[in-house]
Parts: C-alpha cells; sequence; structure tokens
C-alpha cells in the first residue's frame, strides 16, 4: 500500500467508530430540531461541560474588543485601508436580493448594525447557541438561494467550493447520526452587519456546526477572519457526494513541512510530544477546543509565540509555509489572498511554526502558524459524534485569526472613521 493510500485508509477508518446510536444522547438529538436541541444546553445544561463552556464563553463576550495577542499588547498600524479588487458591487447586489426577501420579524434579526457586538457570538458546535439572523433550513428555497448567493459572491470560486463542502459533510454526519433536523446542509445562519454599501463599511456572519465564516466588507477590501471550518468525518464515503473531502491539503501541507525538518529543527518546533500532554498547564487542553486556542468567544485570547522562527527555514521550507497559508486563506478572492500572502511573507522574520504530536505518516497533530498578522490553527480531534477516544485524521479543526485587532476588520474600520459605537465598547 502506497503513503498515499494508507492516508486515504486513515480517513476511512471512521466507520469503525461509529456510534451507538441507541443511547439517551442519539435518541435525544435524533427527535430534536436545532431550537429543542439547543433548550437542552440553555435550559437543562445538558451535556454539563458544554454547558460550563457556555457560560464561560459568555463571560468572555462582556470584555471589550481588544484582539488576539501574543503579549496583551495590541500593535498599531499592521494593516492598511486598499484596493484589493473585490467585486463589491456583485456582493452588495447579492445582500440586497437577501434583504428585499425578509419579512419584518426576519429583518429585525437579520440586519443588524455594523459595530453589533453579535459579530463576535459565533460558535462551531452543532446547538444554535445565538439564534440571530435567517436559518437556511428553515427559510423558503428562493431566500436560502439567494443566501447562498450572498457567499458565493463574496467568496473565492474555490472557497465557496470548500464551504459548500463543509456543508455537505456536515449533512453527511448527521444522516450517519440520524440527527438531520440538527446537522443538515443547510443548518447555518446569515446574519448582516451595516447595510450593504460599495462606499461604506458593512458585513455578514455565517454560522453553524464546523463552518463559521466572518466577512468585513469595505469598498474593494475584504477581510474573512474570524472563521472556523472542521469536519467529523472529513470525507464522505457514499450516497450523491460521495469522494467530497476537505482539510486533506491543510493537514498534507503541515506533515510535509514538519517531516522536512531536521531532528534539530523538529525538536525547536515541537512544544509538546503528546497531544495531551502531562507537562501541558492547566487550561492548555479542554474538551471542546482540545489543543486550539482562538476559537469561539476567544477575541482577546494572549496567545505566546511557540516554535521555530520561519526565517530560519530553507527557501524550499518556507515556501511550504506559503503553501499552508494559501490553504488557509482560500476564502479570500484571488487578488486579495495574493496581497494578504505578500502581507505574512513580508512577516516572515516575526514568524513561527508550532508543532504538538507526532510526525510519522500515522499520527495525529495539531501545529499553528503565526505571526503578527495571522494566526492560522489545525487540529485533529477525537470523536464527538464518532466514538474514538483519542485524536483521528478524520475529525479536524482548522481556524484563522487576524491578530493586533484584524479580526471582523476592527483595525479597518478605526481607520475609517465615522463608526457609530451604539453600546458596543471599543478598547483603544
Amino acid at each position: 500500500m502506497t503513503s498515499a493510500e494508507q492516508q486515504d485508509a486513515q480517513h476511512t477508518s471512521f466507520r469503525q467508530y461509529l456510534p451507538d446510536l441507541d443511547t439517551p444522547r442519539f435518541q435525544a438529538i435524533a427527535t430534536n430540531d436545532a431550537h429543542g436541541h439547543a433548550k437542552e444546553l440553555l435550559e437543562h445544561q445538558r451535556p454539563p461541560w458544554l454547558y460550563g463552556l457556555y457560560v464561560h464563553w459568555r463571560k468572555l463576550f462582556e470584555e471589550p474588543f481588544k484582539g488576539v495577542t501574543n503579549d496583551g499588547t495590541v500593535c498599531p498600524d499592521l494593516f492598511q485601508l486598499r484596493d484589493e479588487g473585490v467585486p463589491i458591487g456583485a456582493i452588495v447586489a447579492a445582500a440586497q436580493a437577501v434583504i428585499s426577501q425578509l419579512t419584518p420579524a426576519q429583518a429585525a434579526k437579520t440586519l443588524l448594525h455594523v459595530d453589533s457586538p453579535e459579530w463576535r457570538s459565533w460558535s462551531n458546535p452543532e446547538f444554535l447557541l445565538s439564534d440571530k439572523g435567517i436559518r437556511l433550513d428553515e427559510i423558503p428555497a428562493p431566500l436560502r438561494a439567494s443566501a447562498l448567493s450572498l457567499l458565493e459572491a463574496a467568496l473565492s470560486p474555490e472557497g465557496y467550493a470548500k464551504a459548500v463542502a463543509a456543508m455537505r459533510i456536515n449533512h453527511f454526519l448527521g444522516e450517519l447520526v440520524r440527527a438531520p433536523r440538527v446537522m443538515n446542509e443547510h443548518s447555518y445562519n446569515l446574519v448582516l452587519f451595516g447595510a450593504p454599501s460599495e462606499s461604506a463599511p458593512w458585513g455578514f456572519g455565517f454560522y453553524g456546526h464546523h463552518l463559521c465564516l466572518s466577512v468585513f466588507l469595505y469598498k474593494t477590501q475584504i477581510v474573512v477572519s474570524p472563521w472556523f471550518t472542521g469536519a467529523e468525518p472529513n470525507q464522505i464515503d457514499e450516497g450523491p457526494h460521495a469522494g467530497t473531502r476537505i482539510l486533506h491539503e491543510e493537514e498534507r501541507l503541515g506533515l510535509e513541512l514538519m517531516q522536512s525538518l531536521s531532528a534539530a529543527q523538529q525538536g525547536e518546533a515541537r512544544v509538546y510530544a503528546r497531544m495531551r500532554d502531562d507537562r501541558m498547564p492547566k487550561g492548555r487542553w479542554n474538551h471542546d477546543d482540545q489543543r486550539h486556542l482562538c476559537g469561539a468567544y476567544r477575541d482577546n485570547r494572549v496567545v505566546p509565540y511557540e516554535g521555530i522562527l520561519v526565517s530560519t527555514l530553507s527557501p524550499a521550507q518556507q515556501d511550504l509555509v506559503r503553501r499552508i497559508l494559501g490553504q488557509y486563506l482560500l476564502y479570500l478572492p484571488s487578488r486579495s489572498r495574493e496581497l494578504k500572502l505578500g502581507d505574512c511573507a513580508a512577516r516572515f522574520g516575526e514568524t513561527r511554526f508550532s508543532w504538538i504530536g507526532g510526525s510519522g505518516d500515522a499520527d495525529p497533530f495539531y501545529y499553528r502558524v503565526q505571526s503578527p498578522v495571522v494566526l492560522a490553527e489545525f487540529d485533529h480531534h477525537s470523536g464527538v459524534f464518532l466514538a474514538n477516544a483519542e485524536p483521528a485524521k478524520f475529525h479536524i479543526h482548522t481556524l484563522l485569526r487576524t491578530p493586533n485587532a484584524g479580526d471582523y476588520g476592527v483595525a479597518l474600520r478605526r481607520q475609517i472613521g465615522g463608526a457609530v459605537e451604539q453600546g458596543y465598547v471599543w478598547e483603544g
């Protein structure tokens, strides 16, 4: 069996971990819709570990936005207003097509102020913890099509294809565990921030299980950050979308980079030898995020630099870092992606690549690429719906943050000026 075939086998081995659907957990989710499922958590505090995490998230949400930093201090003047060639006219037209179909009740939940704190209330579990906007599986087909057209207009073609694949894999998981009303291809919410405009700042959030995108737009410039993309399993092996697969390139390139390092370099990059290491300080691993640090509600996380400095790597290895970041910037239209990759490469002297876990072909792992202008995380997870107790290569979480107040376009909004802070506290 070739190395590629071995890796394919690792990804399709999820079927040996299919859960017992006769347990109370799966019987309950099979009879619930999204709102009933959320009620189990929010009113009945089940499961307790996730409810506790949710309570912690809401405390973090009350903090004024500062942004992810490496030491608690926001570095100024990292981001500039510029022409990125984004087709803003087409995106505005797509957004207006959505708005034209909203009922008054839908509009009240969907059309929020550009500086609304609800930019930050996204989360990636299947529980509908923040019920704002319109949910695609609860609206008429024409409105749903318009919502997806907005997403397609804003993202690159390959980025939109990746998002659709994530939604289809979510549907596949819903079928596997008999929870189609909670997890399906359209179990995602869309909310707009600000009035769609070709000359003023606005944006939208699109979020649900394993796919959360925050999109900020100003003239021909775009920020897609923060975003979260995951999959359990990360490949569909039967049905009309069999062969659909995501996050394998991020996995392959990260492993290729780690395996290209010398033993000494690997020692510098590897922060912990085991995925749940005894040397980890309290809180470095948690039940939901496991190893990744900058997921939902972690807008102000302090993440010290770890690992090996990218500028000390060979040209070929630095090219692998660029290719990794190219995957993480895939949602962006091509010109914007090219410019942001240039921003990242210009900071390789301040960029660190860090690793947790083994680096053999079969080993699960975590890695992070971090600089003043980007933070990208990759993590193999243990089962949430599937029954694998240890991290496996078929359950993957990835995310991207723009540190130093770059998330949600905040750093750019501060330059634009004229924002009306309606009850929202920005920390200067």
